[in-house]
């Protein structure tokens, strides 16, 4: 079975800062990790991978250091990493980003299984993900918490070669969840492969099936992440990593980077400090609310 896990290298949550010039994180000689979501969709590509066989593929859009945030994926066991690296690629909001990546797939030959973090942890949008599907076409199911059942089947995959959506549960580029009635019961075409998992909710979860290929977004109920092993660490040290530029995707130099990015940030401020809360002292209740009263109307909130 053939899985692409999408992974971004964000900032230490603690250890953020911004360009005031170009409101954009400031990432050189910033300490980065893999996004905290992202580890959650490595291991479980690396669980299917045991049990299904395969190889699974961690692609990363970012500049030249994000190929540590590769060398720890590998280091955990993927097979094979990639990084989108090219001054062409600065700047570019969900919509470029989830272009680019798009294009890196269909470079890659197709994958019967793209798994991403729900989110990253320094965007919070949840966007590039369900937008890439779109990108390829394909089904893509968000907040998943469990796989109940996976059938693989070679001739599915997303990319060049094969559309795997031949008698879809749910449409081609499509949040598979919002076909409930079709993905409840339906088989769809089994016959290419497909999944069954359990997609987080508000008031609890819901079992969804789709045809592959698929995107899945994953949640942190998932599994528990593993620890590098030692070999695994030495492999990665050694590893050769894949490196396309803009021109080796072949992409469209309109849709990459800020070229392509229509979101522009327009202010990027630091919240004021709240201050520290006030005891409200007297003998009596109604001493207290008078105090208190006195006090909003010092401060024009009353």
């Amino acid at each position: 079975m053939n899985i692409a896990v999408l992974i971004k290298q964000v900032p230490e949550t603690t250890d953020v800062k911004i360009n005031r010039e170009t409101n954009t994180l400031m990432r050189e000689g910033v300490a980065s990790i893999i996004n905290p979501f992202d580890m959650y969709a490595i291991e479980e590509a690396l669980r299917i991978r045991e049990r299904h066989g395969g190889k699974v593929t961690v692609i990363t859009m970012g500049p030249p250091q994000a190929e540590e945030a590769l060398r720890q994926a590998l280091a955990l066991g993927a097979d094979e990493a990639v990084l989108l690296s090219d001054r062409a690629f600065a700047g570019a909001d969900t919509l470029a980003t989830s272009y680019t990546l798009a294009k890196a797939i269909e470079k890659a030959g197709g994958f019967d299984l793209i798994v991403c973090g729900k989110q990253a942890s320094d965007g919070d949008t949840a966007q590039v993900g369900p937008e890439v599907a779109e990108n390829l076409d394909i089904p893509h199911v968000t907040y998943v918490r469990k796989i109940e059942e996976l059938s693989p089947d070679a001739g599915a995959a997303a990319g060049p070669g094969g559309d795997g959506l031949g008698g879809a549960s749910v449409g081609p580029g499509r949040d598979a969840s919002a076909d409930a009635s079709a993905v409840r019961g339906g088989s769809g075409d089994r016959d290419r492969g497909f999944i069954r998992v359990q997609r987080m909710t508000e008031e609890g979860y819901e079992v969804i099936e789709s045809p592959l290929p698929v995107l899945i977004t994953v949640v942190k109920e998932i599994n528990e992440p593993r620890m590098p092993s030692i070999k695994g660490m030495l492999r990665a040290k050694k590893a050769v990593i894949t490196t396309w530029s803009a021109a080796d995707l072949g992409a469209d130099p309109g849709r990459v980077g800020l070229a392509g990015s229509p979101t522009r940030v327009i202010k990027v401020f630091t919240p004021e400090q709240r201050r520290a809360g006030e005891i409200i002292e007297g003998a009596t209740v109604q001493e207290k609310v008078r105090t208190l009263v006195a006090k909003l109307k010092e401060t024009h909130l009353v």
